[in-house]
């Protein structure tokens, strides 16, 4: 292995560290795939998995940015419903996509929902190099009323739970949380698809 293809590796691993959704066996496995054609060995990977780590300080708790952003979609999923997922697919098409499917299964299980706010690996990245962290949002029948009045409800929750918001209340663009501090400690709870699922059918859960 070359040494820009081990800097590259060291980059990506520091990354999913930095990020704060994954276990050490996830960032291998992710690593392994992202570098497949380089086909590398398996100890070598672990090899600079634990030497990234032996440099990592992994945060003891997570920010109050993360704290508060993780409340604003527990309260807009119970009080809205608007199904909302953190760390959605690697960029917006493949939130809109893990969106969609979640609402599909919800619906099929007599759930009610109303639209959906995200972001995705690709807003964390820029979450953590310039602390903007942009907020995906929309509703599931393609109507540009419904899908501006649930952008409206996102953004309010997230000015109540004390952030800077910049957006131009159109649909045409996403609602950015400004001076937005990322910093995320890993724990064993579920977020993404499952965790999304998780949350809203325990926070709406129906009585029988």
């Amino acid at each position: 292995m070359d040494n820009d293809l081990i800097d590259e590796i060291n980059f990506e691993i520091q990354l999913l560290l930095k990020i704060g959704f994954y276990s050490e066996e996830e960032i291998i496995e992710i690593i392994d795939d992202e570098f497949i054609e380089e086909d590398i060995p398996q100890e070598k990977l672990l090899e600079l998995f634990s030497s990234n780590m032996e440099s990592f300080e992994s945060p003891m708790n997570d920010s109050d940015d993360f704290l508060n952003l993780k409340n604003s979609f527990l309260n807009l999923s119970k009080n809205h419903n608007i199904l909302t997922i953190h760390n959605a697919g690697y960029d917006v098409e493949e939130g809109i996509a893990d969106a969609f499917e979640l609402f599909t299964h919800l619906r099929n299980n007599k759930y009610e929902v109303d639209g959906f706010c995200f972001y995705s690996f690709e807003d964390i990245e820029q979450a953590i190099d310039e602390n903007i962290l942009s907020i995906a949002f929309g509703d599931f029948e393609y109507d540009e009323e419904k899908c501006l009045n649930i952008a409206k409800v996102v953004r309010d929750e997230l000015i109540s739970n004390g952030f800077t918001i910049n957006w131009n209340e159109t649909i045409d663009e996403r609602i950015e949380i400004e001076n937005f501090n990322w910093q995320k400690s890993y724990e064993t709870k579920e977020y993404s698809m499952d965790g999304a699922l998780d949350d809203f059918i325990e926070l709406n859960n129906k009585e029988d």
